[in-house]
């Protein structure tokens, strides 16, 4: 199925989707246009094995949650296929810059994994970017 197609369908059903990267994700693409179309299809995190600067400051610009994997945790090691239902846990509770967050993934088989991985909303500012949903709105709501 195309990716828009998915997006259609997971959006209809109210799921909203994870991205699993390797190394350096968004190099080559960290333009703020790599991040609106990511927001546009509905991610609401990214998982990396590492980020290239620019994209990942632009991802907190949309609001988009970037998690990097440490402990030598990969999307490889991890045998992610696709079909696996990826939570953040506790994030309503909130999160702070460089906090590490549980998640928690959920293999077709039933089995269950709980990894750490770490929160690349560096700064304070970036923190209050993404708990506004993206700069934008961040500053509409500072002029109001």
């Amino acid at each position: 199925m195309p990716i828009y197609d998915a997006v259609v369908e997971y959006k209809k059903r109210g799921t909203d989707l994870v991205v699993i990267g390797g190394k350096e994700y968004g190099t080559g693409s960290s333009r703020d246009w790599a991040a609106k179309g990511t927001k546009l299809l509905g991610v609401k995190t990214v998982i990396a094995e590492s980020f290239e600067r620019i994209h990942r400051s632009n991802l907190i610009g949309m609001g988009i949650l970037p998690l990097q994997f440490i402990d030598n945790i990969d999307r490889k090691n991890l045998k992610l296929i696709g079909s696996e239902l990826i939570s953040i846990i506790n994030l309503e509770n909130g999160i702070n810059p460089s906090d590490k967050v549980k998640v928690e993934i959920k293999y077709a088989s039933g089995e269950i994994k709980t990894i750490q991985a770490l929160c690349r909303i560096d700064t304070k500012n970036e923190l209050e970017y993404y708990k506004n949903g993206g700069i934008l709105q961040y500053v509409l709501r500072n002029m109001i």
